[in-house]
Parts: structure tokens; C-alpha cells; sequence
């Protein structure tokens, strides 16, 4: 049996990989015609502000409109996604509670922790894919950093002196950023929040040097001239 440092490592490979194929939407399977009738509860298994959030919020503005049924997307953050995700896994399999999925919940969480409450394959019913999201790696304007590369000396000249954030231990982000660490031999310290968001505020207000985060959460402060892209997880730019 692999150790968790061995599955830890091959799940943060992946990370970087899966994140492109971004965020899944999977419900349990509706078992009425005329599906909608009454409200729908969407769950998103993080803190409202990151990603996931924001996609989700989006979609169930349209889906309200569409079904002409109330869409109430609900946090339920915690253990890396698992809470959310098994609240889910246990609610009524009537189409009601669906579960706004991430890579996290479906593919990072087995891959860390054997014994997780829900099983991503058995408990859950694929309703759509909604987004591909890539990671960026994004860092605060006061880093003299224009690219990976001058990252990367950077680090090297400072060990263990840049703070990156991330929405937690064993989140995509985490995971990518010790990918990064072991390609490049450098030494970052990890500064876990409660999600994304507050991540994001303290890289706003300097308090940690660089992250990396799905796009979404990323769009307004990029645009602000708040925090600086050195690059993007995806095989293609973004412009």
C-alpha cells in the first residue's frame, strides 16, 4: 500500500492536470417526471468566494430561471469538501440536494483519506459538467516576480521566506503548489485558511506572497491590478 506522502504527492500530480477539467455538477438521480416541482438545495462543500462558489451561484441564478423553481445554493464547508459532499451522499435520492463537485470531493479526498464518510463513485449520479476551471498562480504586485522562472530564483534566494495560501490542507491548491516545490527545489511555507476567499484577501493585503487558486475567485483582483498571474495550469494561455 502506498503512504500518504507517496498518494499525496501522485494525487497533487494530478491535481494540476484535473484541474483543467474543472468543476462537475453530480446530483442524486431524480425520480419524478415534471422534475422540478418544489426548491432545490445546491451544496457547495466550500466557503462562499471561491470558485466552486462563485460557478455555482451563476448556475443556479440560470437554473432558477430556467425551471421557474427556486435553486438555493448552501455552504457547507468543511474537511476538505468532505462534510458537504456527505451530506449529500446521505440526503433523500430524489433530485432535490444536489452536490456542486470539484476535484477536491472526487478525486484529491480518496486519493488522501482511506476512510471518507461517502463514496464518490457509488454515492453520487452524474447530472452534467459544468466548467473547466484551471488553476493560477497568482502573487502579491510587491513580489519581484514577472514569471515562474524569476519565481522560482526567488525562492531560491529566499528558503522558506514566501508564504503561499491555500483553502486548506489536502486542497487542489495545496496540493499543486508541493507539486511545484518538489519540480523546482524550492521551499515555500504553507499557510492553511478556512477556503479560499480569505486566502485571497490576505494575497490581496500582502500578508502571504503567492497561491495558486481556480480562475473564478481570481478575476476581479487580476483585473484590479491587486494581485499579478505568472501563469495557468491550462495548455492553452488566458487572455
Amino acid at each position: 500500500m502506498k503512504s500518504i506522502a507517496a498518494r499525496a504527492i501522485q494525487a497533487s500530480a494530478s491535481a494540476l492536470f484535473l484541474a483543467f477539467f474543472g468543476v462537475s455538477a453530480l446530483a442524486q438521480a431524480p425520480s419524478a417526471s415534471g422534475y422540478p416541482t418544489k426548491p432545490i438545495r445546491l451544496v457547495v462543500p466550500f466557503t462562499p468566494g471561491g470558485s466552486t462558489d462563485v460557478l455555482a451561484r451563476a448556475i443556479g441564478q440560470e437554473l432558477t430561471k430556467a425551471w421557474g423553481q427556486s435553486v438555493v445554493v448552501e455552504n457547507l464547508p468543511g474537511a476538505g469538501g468532505a462534510i458537504g459532499a456527505d451530506k449529500v451522499a446521505k440526503a433523500a435520492p430524489d433530485g432535490y440536494t444536489l452536490l456542486m463537485g470539484h476535484i477536491g470531493t472526487l478525486a484529491v479526498n480518496p486519493s488522501l483519506y482511506p476512510r471518507l464518510p461517502y463514496n464518490p463513485v457509488k454515492d453520487f449520479a452524474p447530472v452534467a459538467w459544468v466548467a473547466r476551471v484551471p488553476n493560477v498562480l497568482v502573487v502579491h504586485p510587491s513580489v519581484p516576480a514577472r514569471n515562474v522562472k524569476e519565481l522560482v530564483a526567488l525562492a531560491k534566494s529566499r528558503p522558506g521566506q514566501l508564504n503561499y495560501g491555500s483553502g486548506g490542507n489536502g486542497s487542489a491548491a495545496n496540493l499543486a503548489t508541493e507539486f511545484l516545490k518538489l519540480q523546482t527545489g524550492t521551499s515555500l511555507v504553507h499557510i492553511p485558511y478556512r477556503g479560499t476567499a480569505p486566502a485571497v484577501t490576505d494575497l490581496m493585503a500582502g500578508q502571504i506572497q503567492l497561491m495558486f487558486t481556480g480562475l473564478p475567485a481570481l478575476v476581479a483582483p487580476l483585473k484590479g491590478g491587486q494581485l499579478r498571474a505568472l501563469a495557468v495550469s491550462s495548455p492553452q494561455r488566458l487572455e
